[in-house]
């Protein structure tokens, strides 16, 4: 159900938007409605863990001491000789 929306923008953001709606064939309210959806599903798929990472998840085991940032370093110290 669609319901409506008042906001209050910059009237050059404004214009700059409906000339792009209008390039692009599309209207003012789906260009903006695309966009908030765009970021709010962003969100919701950053907190979740896909079946790739899930699969992959324990396929590596490294040693209790091991470090990261020290590992890095050394790899880029030899890269750069």
């Amino acid at each position: 159900m669609d319901k409506k929306l008042t906001l209050s923008l910059d009237k050059t953001i404004i214009e700059s938007a409906k000339n792009y709606a209008k390039s692009n064939n599309i209207s003012l309210s789906k260009l903006i409605e695309s966009y908030l959806k765009t970021l709010t599903k962003r969100k919701v798929q950053a907190t979740e863990i896909t079946p790739l990472v899930e699969s992959l998840s324990g396929v590596i085991s490294l040693d209790k001491d091991f470090e990261v940032k020290d590992d890095y370093t050394d790899y880029l110290i030899e890269k750069y000789k």
